[in-house]
């Protein structure tokens, strides 16, 4: 996974482009708003993903933005919800949400309300674009490709439970067969049932105690990057 990859996709001219139009700033506005507040929402990814107690939630909100057309850029940030994005921006932000925005608008020259919608139509994209690299990646994952079914050989790289699943060890084989409802797929389903959903209390103490495969990728993915300097470098700053 590639962060400056993502990001040059994200704050393209075209994709600036379209926030302009979308929100009724200036391009300017929208460099200036991001630049200072992405920052703070890509931490934001990291403290999501690499908390107990939020990452399954997390995980699912990614499965369901991976499932957005982004091929087009100018097409999706055309029909973004700015208003579930601004949802986003909270979750993100958390308590730091206000301080960000008010920061971020006296910098761009905006009101708090503005500088609002140029986030919430950020986010959206930023979410798709991190839930197709997630997913890419955890795919790719060597564990994941030879996972060995209950009858011997070698299957195709699993989907759903099994994926983050085989990540942490290999896919868990009941010890008999369970009638349940059906089980959600992509991140989402399969963070939700190793961190708790459906299993016995033994079962939840050793997956607690193994290590957070999508902080692990978030981890990888953000390594030492200074991110600033990389914001930078597409926007223009200074």
């Amino acid at each position: 996974m590639d962060l400056a990859s993502m990001m040059k996709t994200m704050l393209s001219p075209d994709s600036i482009a379209k926030m302009s139009e979308k929100t009724g700033t200036s391009t300017d506005a929208v460099k200036s708003v991001l630049l200072s507040a992405m920052p703070a929402m890509l931490s934001g990814v990291q403290g999501q993903a690499s908390n107990k107690d939020t990452v399954a939630g997390f995980a699912g909100a990614l499965d369901s933005h991976a499932k957005d057309d982004t091929s087009d850029i100018s097409a999706f940030l055309s029909n973004v919800d700015i208003k579930d994005g601004e949802k986003i921006v909270g979750h993100l932000l958390g308590g730091e949400k206000a301080a960000t925005t008010k920061a971020a608008a006296t910098k761009a020259g905006l009101s708090n309300a503005a500088t609002g919608k140029i986030l919430g139509a950020a986010a959206p994209l930023l979410m798709s674009l991190l839930g197709q690299q997630f997913t890419q990646a955890a795919q790719a994952q060597p564990q994941v490709q030879n996972v060995q079914p209950l009858g011997g050989g070698q299957q195709a790289a699993p989907s759903g439970a099994g994926l983050l699943a085989s990540l942490l060890g290999g896919a868990q084989q009941p010890s008999a067969p369970q009638q349940s409802a059906p089980q959600a797929s992509g991140l989402g389903g399969l963070l939700g049932s190793l961190l708790g959903g459906g299993q016995q209390p033994q079962q939840q103490a050793q997956q607690s105690a193994a290590a957070n495969p999508l902080g692990s990728m978030v981890g990888s993915m953000f390594g030492n990057v200074d991110v600033a300097s990389l914001l930078s470098g597409f926007l223009g700053g200074k």
